[in-house]
């Protein structure tokens, strides 16, 4: 097991995966599942923030170039709603210039990780977001 995850019991945590890829969200469900993790798929940020209307998960993984409403406009909406201000996003991402790196920052990131997703570049950056939890 990873080194960051030795003290964190993930299975009392939900994730709300986000990407249009169907094959992107069974590679990050595949990741996680094995820590027991409670994982919850959208498609687009207009299906996740549907998804948040019912259930806050502790921590999103989301990605940015999406039909319908992108990762950035989910960041800025979800970040203008006072119960969804203090909620762990990660960005999962090809885009990969400093230019998107800083604006995923700057509309609400709590961190970026590029594609292809580096699992334990992934699972590291989960360990600290949810030990901020």
């Amino acid at each position: 097991m990873i080194q960051p995850l030795q003290n964190i019991d993930l299975s009392k945590y939900k994730v709300l995966v986000v990407d249009d890829v169907p094959l992107n969200l069974l590679v990050v469900e595949k990741m996680l599942v094995k820590f027991g993790m409670k994982i919850t798929k959208a498609s687009n940020g207009l299906d996740a923030l549907e998804k948040l209307r019912t259930e806050i998960p502790n921590l999103v993984l989301l990605d940015l170039m999406m039909p319908v409403m992108d990762g950035f406009d989910f960041l800025r909406i979800a970040r203008s709603k006072p119960e969804l201000a203090s909620l762990k996003i990660i960005v999962l991402s090809a885009l990969n210039s400093t230019e998107d790196i800083v604006r995923g920052y700057e509309a609400g990131a709590n961190d970026f990780i590029t594609k292809p997703i580096i699992y334990e570049k992934l699972i590291s950056s989960i360990a600290n977001q949810l030990r901020l939890v």
